[in-house]
């Protein structure tokens, strides 16, 4: 059945739907974003983003059965998208920053390191990236993750161990 048609069934509009999961989510795709981005106005650009495209194409087939769960990925999904452009308009350096030494203090380290880290987890898949995330800025359990992203306990544990085997060949590389 299309979302107009179960909006009607209850009497809603789009915009009174769209108004409604915003008010619920709104924080959660922040927080997702930030924790990605590390940056106030890129998650607020991706809250605006994610919500201004639900708005123009309408609530996709299924959203319903689990919102949070889609909206999660989407915030996911766009502050990768949001890193990886931002890493083209940047100009590549060609030696590794972090070769400098030291001549960067520890707060230049960090966020070099912090920058590098968010270059390497946009080399991720998109789903090893929500898992990570859930795991370590969120402090979900291997069993809460499996639970909202619709798979199994294992299958986050064993992505997991992957995806922290991956980061750290990625950042070595970088």
């Amino acid at each position: 059945m299309e979302t107009a048609a179960i909006s009607s069934l209850i009497g809603q509009t789009l915009e009174q739907d769209i108004e409604e999961l915003f008010e619920e989510h709104h924080q959660l795709v922040c927080r997702t974003a930030y924790s990605i981005t590390g940056r106030v106005e890129d998650a607020e650009d991706v809250l605006q983003m994610l919500f201004v495209k639900l708005m123009q194409r309408g609530l996709p087939r299924g959203f319903h059965k689990n919102p949070k769960g889609y909206l999660y990925r989407a915030a996911v999904n766009a502050s990768l998208d949001l890193i990886r452009a931002r890493n083209r308009r940047s100009a590549v350096e060609a030696a590794n920053p972090l070769s400098l030494g030291d001549s960067l203090g520890s707060d230049e380290r960090e966020n070099l390191f912090i920058d590098r880290l968010r270059s390497a987890l946009t080399k991720l898949k998109p789903r090893a990236v929500e898992i990570l995330v859930l795991h370590y800025k969120f402090d979900y359990t291997d069993a809460e993750i499996a639970k909202m992203l619709g798979t199994s306990r294992g299958a986050v544990a064993i992505n997991l161990y992957r995806s922290r085997a991956r980061l750290k060949r990625l950042l070595r590389l970088v």
